[in-house]
C-alpha cells in the first residue's frame, strides 16, 4: 500500500473558493474520477474528482473551509498493484525475447492503421437553437481521460435550462480548450479528442499467440468502465452518494430536497435539474395525499381549449415556499386568535422620536417596538417558545429569543431572523430591521441570516385590510400577523374617542398550544402595545 496526498487542483482564475459538499467519509473506496468534494466560487461550483482509486485515511478539510490551488484535501490509501504490475514486464519481455523479432513485421504493419486512427478531432458545442452565448457550468472530463460516445463532456446552462453535451465518439482527450465559467456558442471548440480505436487495434495483434487469455480479462476490464456510474447511482440510497453535478446539487440545497430521493433520468443516471423539477412538482402535489391517505389530488386541466394562456416559471424561491406553506397547513393544525390593539399614545410616542431618529442616521419604525413587545411576550409565556418533537413525546424548551421577520421581495417571500431581541435596545432592533430587510430585497441573505427562529412576525400594515391568518412555519408553534392600523371610536372615561387600532392574529399549533395560553398570550401582547411603559418592568 502506499500513501497519495490528494490536492486542489489548478482553479484557474479563482484564489479562494468555499467547500460547500463532502461526497467521501473515511473508510470509503473510491474509483479514479469519482467525485470527492464539491467547491463553489462566486462564479460557478465544481466538482473536484480521486486521480486515482484507493480508501480514503483522512479528510484535511471540513463544509465552510476556504481552499485554493495546492490546498490538501484528504490522504488517499492506494494499492501497489501498478508497480506490482509494471515489475513483471521485463521478466516477461526476457523470458521471451525470440518471439520479438517476429512481432516487428506485425508491429510495422500496425502502425498505419494505428496512425490513421488516432487522428485528433476537435469537438465543439452543437447547435444550440440559439446565437446567444452560454456559460459552461460543469466539465466532465479532464485531459488524459479516456471516454465512451455519448459520456457527458460538459454542461451548458442558459437563462432557462441546462444542458449536456456529449461526446460524439469514443477516444482520448488530448486537449481541453474550456473551462468552468466560461462563455461559449453553437460550433465553440470544446476539446481535442484522439480516437481510442488504435488502441484497440494494437491490443489484439499484441497477444495474437493467448486467445484465450486475451479475452478473458479483456471482457471483465471492459465492464466497469460503463457500469462504474451505474452502480454508483444504484447504490445512492443506502450509501448516501448521488449521482449529479455541481449546479443540481446547488440546487437541491436551494430547495431542501435530498438528492438520494430522486431518480435521475440523464445519462447512467446522472439526476439533472429538470428531474428535481419534476420531484418538487410531485412533492407539491402529493404532500396532502401522503400526509391523508384517499385526498384526491387535483389534475391538470389542458387551459388553452378556453382562450390564449402563457405558461409562467415559479422561482426557486417560490416553489420552495409553497412546499413548506403546504407542509405546515397540512401537519400543524390551526387555531387563530384575533385582537386589537390600541397604540395611539405608542404611534405619538415614535414620532416624538423622528428628529432622533434622523441624528442617529436611521428610521424608527413600528417593528422594532413589536419585536419588543412579543420577546416580551415570550418570555412572560415561554411555552410559544417550543418546538415540538416528531416523536410527540416532549417539546424543546428555548432559552433564548429570535425573532423571524417575513419580508416581501420580487423573488418571494424571505424571513431573516433579529437574533437576542430580548436584549437589545429598540434603536439597535431598528437599525438591524433596516440592513435585514435591505439585504434580503437584494437577496444578500446568507443561510444563517434566514435559521434559528422561535418566532415570526408577519406583516401586511402597508398593504392594507383588516385581518388575515398567517400559517404557522413549524417547527415553531407560533406566528403573529399585524394588518393596517385604522382609527376606531372606542368608548374611553364615559365618551367616544378617535383611537389608532392595530388588528392582531395569533395563530399557534394546537398541539403544542392550548387555547387558553393562546389568548392570554394575545391578551397580554396587546397590554404592552397599548402602554409601551410595560415594556420597562
Amino acid at each position: 500500500m502506499a500513501i497519495e496526498n490528494i490536492k486542489v487542483p489548478d482553479l484557474g482564475d479563482a484564489s479562494e473558493v468555499e467547500v460547500i459538499e463532502l461526497l467521501v467519509a473515511v473508510g470509503d473506496k473510491v474509483s479514479e474520477n469519482d467525485s470527492l468534494l464539491v467547491l463553489e466560487s462566486d462564479k460557478a461550483a465544481m466538482e473536484i474528482p480521486a486521480p486515482m482509486s484507493g480508501i480514503v485515511k483522512s479528510i484535511a478539510v471540513n463544509l465552510g473551509d476556504q481552499v485554493s490551488t495546492g490546498s490538501e484535501i484528504l490522504v488517499l490509501e492506494v494499492e501497489g498493484g501498478s508497480e506490482s504490475a509494471a515489475e513483471p514486464a521485463p521478466e516477461e519481455t526476457q523470458a521471451a525475447p525470440e518471439p520479438e523479432p517476429a512481432a516487428e513485421p506485425d508491429s510495422a504493419e500496425a502502425s498505419a492503421p494505428e496512425k490513421a486512427a488516432s487522428e485528433t478531432k476537435i469537438v465543439n458545442v452543437p447547435d444550440l437553437g440559439t446565437d446567444d452565448e452560454v456559460e459552461i457550468i460543469e466539465v466532465h472530463v479532464s485531459s488524459g481521460a479516456s471516454i465512451a460516445k455519448d459520456d457527458s463532456l460538459i454542461t451548458l446552462e442558459s437563462d432557462k435550462a441546462a444542458m449536456e453535451v456529449p461526446a460524439p465518439e469514443a477516444g482520448v482527450v488530448e486537449e481541453l480548450l474550456v473551462k468552468v465559467g466560461d462563455k461559449v456558442k453553437t460550433g465553440d471548440s470544446i476539446l481535442k479528442l484522439t480516437s481510442s480505436a488504435a488502441s484497440s487495434a494494437p491490443a489484439k495483434s499484441a497477444t495474437p499467440s493467448k486467445p484465450a487469455e486475451s479475452e478473458a480479462p479483456a471482457k471483465p476490464a471492459s465492464a466497469p468502465a460503463p457500469a462504474a456510474a451505474a452502480p454508483k447511482a444504484a447504490s445512492a440510497a443506502p450509501s448516501g452518494k448521488v449521482y449529479a453535478g455541481p449546479a443540481v446539487r446547488k440546487l437541491a440545497r436551494e430547495l431542501g430536497i435530498d438528492l438520494a430521493k430522486v431518480p435521475g433520468s440523464g445519462a447512467k443516471s446522472r439526476i439533472v435539474k429538470e428531474d428535481i423539477h419534476e420531484y418538487v412538482k410531485a412533492r407539491i402535489n402529493n404532500t396532502s395525499a401522503a400526509s391523508a391517505p384517499g385526498l384526491p389530488v387535483i389534475e391538470d386541466i389542458d387551459f388553452s381549449q378556453f382562450g390564449e394562456i402563457e405558461k409562467v416559471d415559479r422561482s426557486k424561491l417560490e416553489k420552495l415556499t409553497a412546499i413548506n406553506m403546504h407542509r405546515n397547513w397540512s401537519l400543524v393544525p390551526h387555531v387563530a386568535q384575533f385582537n386589537e390593539a390600541d397604540v395611539t399614545d405608542l404611534e405619538d410616542f415614535r414620532a416624538d422620536l423622528k428628529a432622533e431618529a434622523d441624528k442617529r442616521g436611521t428610521r424608527l419604525t413600528f417593528l422594532p417596538f413589536l419585536l419588543k413587545a412579543c420577546a416580551k411576550a415570550l418570555a412572560e409565556y415561554p411555552q410559544f417558545n417550543v418546538s415540538l418533537h416528531s416523536s410527540g413525546e416532549y417539546v424543546i424548551q428555548k432559552k433564548y429569543c429570535h425573532i423571524g421577520v417575513a419580508v416581501a421581495t420580487p423573488a418571494g417571500l424571505v424571513v431573516p431572523v433579529i437574533r437576542d431581541v430580548d436584549k437589545k435596545s429598540i434603536w439597535e432592533l431598528a437599525s438591524e430591521v433596516l440592513e435585514m430587510t435591505d439585504k434580503a430585497k437584494s437577496r444578500k441573505l446568507s443561510r444563517e441570516e434566514m435559521q434559528g427562529a422561535c418566532f415570526t412576525i408577519s406583516s401586511l400594515g402597508a398593504i392594507g385590510g383588516t385581518g388575515f391568518i398567517p400559517i404557522v412555519n413549524a417547527p415553531e408553534v407560533a406566528i403573529l400577523g399585524v394588518a393596517k392600523t385604522t382609527i376606531k371610536p372606542v368608548y374611553m372615561d364615559g365618551e367616544f374617542k378617535p383611537r389608532k387600532m392595530l388588528p392582531i392574529t395569533l395563530s399557534y399549533d394546537h398541539k403544542a398550544v392550548n387555547g387558553v395560553d393562546g389568548g392570554m398570550f394575545a391578551d397580554y401582547l396587546v397590554r404592552l402595545l397599548g402602554d409601551i411603559r410595560r415594556l420597562a418592568l
